[in-house]
Order: C-alpha cells, then structure tokens, then sequence
C-alpha cells in the first residue's frame, strides 16, 4: 500500500500517518480525477514511473486534494503529469476501483475515479512530469495498449471503451455541466 500524497509506501492500512510526508489517511474512498484528452483522433497516455502499475499505461489524473473539485483536479493533474493545458468539457463517468493490491491484511485502499472528456487548450508539447511520468504518448484507436498493459485495468479498459465508442459516435461530447467551477463554464 502507498501514500496517495507522495507514493511512500504506508506501513500498515489507514488509519495511519504517512513517515515520509505526514499525511494522515482513513480506510474512506478517495476521490480521483483523470482526463480523456483527445487531439487529431487521438487520445493522450502516460507510462507511471512509480508503483503502484509502475511501467502500465495510465490515463493521466490523480487525487484530489482536499476541497478540490474533481474538474480542478483534472487540470492539474494533466498539467503536472504532461505539461499540457486542458479544457474540460464534459463529464464522462466515475468508477470504484482500488489503488495498488490488497495489503498484508487483505485490505485494498478503495478509490472513487471521475473522468472527463477533454481538449487541448494550448499547444501539443507534452512533456513527462519529472516524479510521476516516465513517457507521455499520443494514441489512436488502433494503437491502445491491451489490459494487460494498463495500470488499474479494472476501471481504464471501460473507460478506454467508451472513449472508443465516442470517438466512433463523431468525437467526444461538450455539454454543460451545472457544477462546474471555472468562470463562465456553468451557465
């Protein structure tokens, strides 16, 4: 098990004080963020540079930080991990999924995980973030990596499929979303 703060690994399951950044951690779900950003039909990718999945490609995202809005979260988790400046614009699901294995217990540290469809709001220059990416990639849809590949692939190959199955429906969706909370975005 690890710290969702700074991938320390904890020495036992919540509750308990991370030694190496003084995170404190509950056996609650955490909430997640991620970002599905296509450009030119294709879909951008990051390979983890640490455990848990180190090596497995990622949809680039992370844990939201306390009072953080999950839409918040996306934009700087893509720009942390790629660089890269997003817009949001529509959300596509959430899904329960555990972060890294089970325990010496056989307790798993359970995540709750919103994802977006998004798009580059400035140029297409990415660049793996220095502790958390070891390559960032742009894919097409013939060129997604398997499940066996993917990190957390319980929860990444549904969300790979329905980005598939929008991009097969003409491209991902815009619409409102009534919470969101950028300037001028909610109305």
């Amino acid at each position: 098990m690890f710290c969702p703060g700074c991938a320390a690994p904890l020495p036992k399951h919540p509750p308990v004080t991370c030694q190496a950044c003084g995170t404190s951690h509950w056996r609650n779900p955490k909430p997640c963020s991620g970002a599905l950003v296509t450009y030119q039909g294709k879909l951008l990718l990051v390979r983890r540079a640490h455990d848990p999945w180190a090596g497995r490609w990622d949809i680039p995202g992370g844990f939201c930080e306390p009072g953080e809005h999950p839409v918040l979260t996306a934009v700087r988790e893509l720009e942390e991990e790629t660089g890269l400046a997003i817009d949001v614009t529509a959300l596509a699901g959430m899904w329960m999924d555990t972060y890294g294995p089970p325990g010496d217990d056989g307790v798993e540290e359970s995540t709750l995980n919103l994802y977006y469809f998004a798009e580059l709001a400035g140029p297409d220059n990415p660049r793996p973030g220095p502790t958390e990416v070891s390559e960032v990639r742009w894919m097409g849809l013939d060129e997604l990596p398997p499940g066996h590949e993917l990190a957390f692939p319980d929860q990444e190959g549904p969300v790979l499929a329905l980005w598939k199955a929008a991009m097969a429906a003409g491209g991902p969706p815009r619409h409102r979303m009534p919470d969101d909370p950028r300037p001028d975005r909610s109305r």
